[in-house]
């Protein structure tokens, strides 16, 4: 997929060693110039802005009771505690439900409440409150349900709720439809009547504000700080677990929040979270403490959580937070790793399918948006597919599932869905201009879940990407790649990469690092964790060495790079620890043949084309090729021919013109296109092996050929082939 995205970088490696704002920041914080240049793309212009920005100076807490219908959530709540009332907490099942539930509940039963918690089953009950599940609430004698991360939709619910004779608090932070449930209290900072500065907590950033005021109200004689820093320290790990996993914003409080929340994950006591981290550990045969950072837990810890609610029950992962032993949280965390596998193998085979309803039926030039169904995904699995597919292709998707759902319906014809956008398109806006053909809907800009019926489906793609194509710019369905920087060699050293850490924690708006370099050569390639990833040696260090790039998701295939490439590449730098040795590491987010070797390769197709097409050879421009460099010998026939009888033999039938190439470059045979395709063209003109294509070569893919051995009863006569014949003839070099 070379030259398929398109780069945009900040800075250049001239533009970073030239820029006076740069050095200034570089010279007084004694931090390096690409550090530097990271603090200027940042928004930092002077060494104070630098500074501030890496202290954190300008952030600040806000006050819990800015938030609309706070004061009376607080007392609400305070009410039912005193008064030994049955209270429920109803969550989400992602992390961040996950997360919400497990502080709130903590923290009443550490004020001796009377709680327990509800989380709806994703296959059985889907996404939200539901008609069954306030019924069995009621049944039960909950009094009061306060609801998490979740229930800002909840409108007939919360009717029915009154009508049973329950109270109802809902803490959410979802994108509000045009009416609010009725209710005790709507705690939420994007209800359009709320003054609170700051829209962008997750649903634990809710729930943790609600903490502070809860402990304000309870302890009038300690100042709101006071009361802050004891939730904080009690519950901000949690906290900024689900405010990374839900990809919210890091910066004003969720930046607060999460910076005191990865330390003290550092050195957590919580047995929960200490054998999650152990399990990990384990799974990933690291020997050495991880260091705890934003992308850990976005890759690592958050997945496993997630896993629960995914496929199986989201009460297991609050099992884990809630657990008192680290015996118990052992077993537990166990458990949520090995159905994290199960969620990885099932997650495989989605993408799979999915890739080639795309490759069979998607038309890129007119629907920007990729809507696909299937009759047996797993849906609390196609959120995270639909999101490999948006970064994959650049555009919208949404993916359905018309899995049995437990939603009603017959045959299965209610649908639940789950879509991931790109900027430029906010996702719950342009549903909401298709609610006439859903059942529900919600989420935030760039994520959203949807049930839908089977019949609605067509016109609903149909009306989908006709309101994308009125959002979207041309521009914007392009993808495009965005890096800070451009690195030299001397600028990938171990410091460079510590320095990294101060400018953590990373996340939305505080994005990682990504960089550039141009002109590396590629000295080696490998497949690691069993065939599914690629790892790349670069000749990209400063004393001229080896670093290790991972390609994640990305197979020798995929990528169609070999040893003795040279490329560009984009990508964010690692330290990597393994056995006590710390080494740098790439993690690749794209990468190319440089455009010299793609526009040298590029010119060679192009001219086997013409040649072929019959263009004479006084109208061709050849460029730097000779006719020796265009006609192959028979010695070249021979060689390919032995290469691919011998691949044939152990069972290797399917290459990539690269591919050969390659091989036969490491067999010592220099030869390019042009040369190989008109051998593989006589070859299969004459009968001599079987070449059948399978990918033709375009801007953005390899040219790829399944070949099949042919026994023949005699030698092979070469010039019998009229391709040959011609090919020599037209160029004089008939014997």
């Amino acid at each position: 997929m070379r030259y398929k995205n398109k780069w945009v970088v900040a800075a250049s490696h001239e533009q970073m060693c030239g820029s006076p704002i740069v050095q200034e920041i570089s010279k007084d914080l004694d931090i390096r110039i690409p550090t530097a240049q990271l603090l200027v793309n940042r928004g930092c212009m002077t060494p104070s802005d630098a500074r501030s920005f890496l202290l954190k100076e300008t952030e600040q807490l806000h006050d819990p009771f800015e938030m609309e219908d706070m004061d009376n959530a607080v007392y609400r709540l305070l009410e039912a505690v005193e008064e030994n009332e049955k209270i429920v907490i109803f969550g989400d099942y992602d992390v961040d439900g996950v997360t919400s539930v497990s502080i709130l509940y903590l923290y009443l039963k550490s004020i001796g409440a009377d709680v327990g918690y509800y989380i709806p089953c994703r296959s059985g009950e889907g996404y939200g409150m539901s008609d069954g599940a306030v019924r069995k609430l009621a049944e039960d004698g909950c009094q009061l349900i306060v609801t998490v991360d979740t229930g800002i939709t909840a409108v007939a619910e919360a009717k029915l709720i009154q009508a049973l004779g329950m109270d109802l608090i809902i803490t959410d932070h979802h994108e509000c439809h045009t009416e609010l449930p009725e209710a005790a209290a709507v705690v939420n900072p994007r209800r359009p009547d709320c003054r609170y500065p700051f829209k962008e907590l997750a649903g634990v950033g809710v729930v943790f504000k609600f903490l502070c005021a809860l402990e304000s109200v309870r302890y009038p004689d300690d100042t709101m700080t006071d009361c802050v820093k004891r939730v904080s320290t009690r519950y901000c790990d949690l906290v900024a677990i689900g405010t990374v996993a839900d990809v919210m914003p890091i910066r004003d409080e969720n930046r607060l929040i999460v910076s005191y929340g990865l330390q003290l994950i550092e050195s957590t006591d919580r047995p929960g979270l200490i054998e999650l981290i152990e399990a990990t550990r384990t799974e990933s045969k690291y020997n050495t403490k991880r260091k705890i950072t934003a992308s850990f837990i976005g890759y690592t810890i958050a997945p496993r959580i997630n896993a629960a609610g995914r496929i199986r029950d989201a009460s297991l992962a609050v099992e884990l937070f809630l657990a008192e032993d680290r015996m118990t949280a052992a077993s537990i965390a166990q458990k949520l790793c090995d159905i994290n596998h199960e969620r990885q193998a099932e997650e495989n085979k989605i993408i799979e399918a999915a890739y080639a309803q795309i490759a069979a039926s998607h038309d890129f030039e007119h629907d920007p948006v990729i809507v696909l169904e299937d009759e047996t995904w797993h849906h609390g699995i196609i959120g995270i597919v639909a999101s490999r597919i948006t970064e994959k292709y650049g555009c919208p998707s949404i993916l359905i599932s018309f899995e049995g759902n437990g939603e009603g319906g017959e045959d299965g014809d209610l649908g639940k869905g789950s879509g991931r956008s790109v900027k430029g398109l906010n996702l719950v806006d342009t549903l909401s201009r298709c609610d006439d053909l859903l059942v529900k809907y919600g989420g935030h800009e760039l994520a959203a879940g949807l049930t839908i019926t089977r019949e609605n489906l067509p016109e609903f793609r149909r009306r989908i990407n006709e309101c994308a194509r009125e959002c979207l710019t041309e521009t914007e369905i392009q993808p495009s790649l965005e890096a800070d920087c451009e690195l030299r060699p001397a600028d990938i050293v171990m410091a460079q990469a510590n320095e990294l850490y101060y400018l953590e924690p990373y996340g939305v708006s505080n994005p990682p690092p990504v960089f550039v370099m141009n002109n590396v050569p590629l000295s080696d390639t490998a497949l690691v964790g069993g065939g599914k990833h690629t790892r790349l040696t670069l000749k990209a260090g400063a004393d001229g060495g080896g670093i290790s790039a991972m390609c994640f998701r990305q197979t020798l295939d995929d990528l169609d790079l070999y040893s003795g490439d040279c490329v560009d590449v984009l990508f964010t730098m690692d330290i990597n620890e393994y056995q006590n040795q710390r080494s740098l590491q790439f993690v690749v987010k794209d990468i190319r043949l440089t455009r010299t070797q793609f526009d040298a390769e590029n010119a060679d197709i192009a001219l086997f084309r013409q040649i072929y097409s019959g263009i004479p050879v006084s109208e061709l421009k050849l460029g730097r090729r000779t006719p020796a460099e265009i006609v192959p010998t028979r010695e070249e026939f021979g060689a390919v021919y032995s290469l691919l009888r011998h691949e044939l033999r152990i069972e290797h039938e399917v290459f990539s013109m690269r591919a050969l190439l390659h091989l036969l470059r490491t067999g010592g045979i220099r030869m390019n296109y042009i040369k190989l395709k008109f051998i593989l063209l006589t070859f299969r003109e004459l009968g001599i092996l079987g070449v059948e294509p399978l990918k033709e070569k375009d801007s953005e893919g390899s040219e790829v050929y399944a070949f099949r051995y042919i026994h023949l009863k005699q030698k092979a006569d070469l010039e019998q082939s009229g391709i040959y014949r011609k090919l020599k003839y037209d160029f004089g070099m008939r014997q």
